[in-house]
């Protein structure tokens, strides 16, 4: 077994551990996607948009040609003060998370019309660092669902908890419990679900929704708080107190962005 091999393996027992293992028949006809998503911190000035043109030229389409996509690229209306631009990238398995870096420097288009930003030398680096997590989708929505709408914002929720016996009670209550249903019949239109495995202020889950704009999503928000499926399953002791803090972000996405 070769050292790729080997760590692919290894992180996907660790996710099986942490996440729960699918039915056979289950992963056989949905099989998870992986979610990492990188919050680029972004140069001031005339280099702030180095990133973005990057990836609208050149990045995107060469994270496309190794099986990475949709691309989705975002920036904030509602949330962090410091210019960033959050991009997701959707993997179809383990072994994409390990290899798309190496994979993307043996792309020859990768290298050549993006050498001005991969070859950017430390005196002019194209952002100013990135923060990565990665997630595993949740087995009730194993794969992202992009929006059919055009006119669109997102909203990304990041739901903290206190212990992991707390977040494990969470996710089942999205997956077993209904509460993914239940945002269905409302109108949230979900996008993904995704437990994270490696990233800051674990144990936590990220969820996205999509809408038209801030009226569409305050009046469908509205719609599921008076649900009488929400308020019954809301109401549930078996999930009490299993959210410890909330961040709430809305986001527009690029001109260019795949989702």
């Amino acid at each position: 077994m070769n050292r790729r091999n080997f760590l692919a393996t290894g992180l996907a027992a660790a996710v099986a551990t942490q996440t729960g293992a699918q039915s056979d028949a289950e992963h056989a006809s949905s099989p998870r996607q992986f979610f990492e998503l990188r919050q680029y911190h972004l140069r001031s000035g005339a280099n702030r948009g180095r990133v973005g043109d990057f990836l609208r030229d050149v990045g995107i389409a060469a994270m496309n040609r190794i099986g990475i996509k949709p691309v989705g690229a975002f920036e904030a209306v509602y949330g962090p003060s410091k210019p960033t631009l959050y991009v997701l990238l959707v993997h179809p398995s383990l072994q994409s998370v390990l290899e798309s870096s190496s994979r993307l420097m043996e792309d020859d288009e990768f290298r050549t019309k993006g050498s001005g930003f991969v070859d950017a030398p430390i005196s002019e680096p194209g952002y100013v660092r990135y923060e990565s997590s990665l997630m595993a989708a949740f087995t009730h929505m194993p794969q992202l669902e992009a929006p059919r709408f055009q006119k669109r914002i997102f909203e990304m929720r990041i739901y903290e908890s206190h212990s992991i016996k707390a977040a494990r009670k969470k996710i089942e209550m999205f997956n077993e419990g209904g509460e993914i249903a239940i945002f269905r019949k409302t109108g949230l239109n979900p996008v993904f679900f995704g437990e994270t495995i490696i990233g800051p202020q674990q144990p936590n889950l990220t969820y996205m929704l999509a809408f038209e704009d801030m009226a569409d999503r305050d009046k469908r928000w509205q719609v599921f708080r008076d649900d009488p499926d929400w308020r019954k399953l809301s109401q549930d002791p078996a999930y009490k107190d299993t959210v410890s803090n909330i961040t709430d972000i809305i986001l527009r996405p690029t001109g260019y962005s795949q989702i």
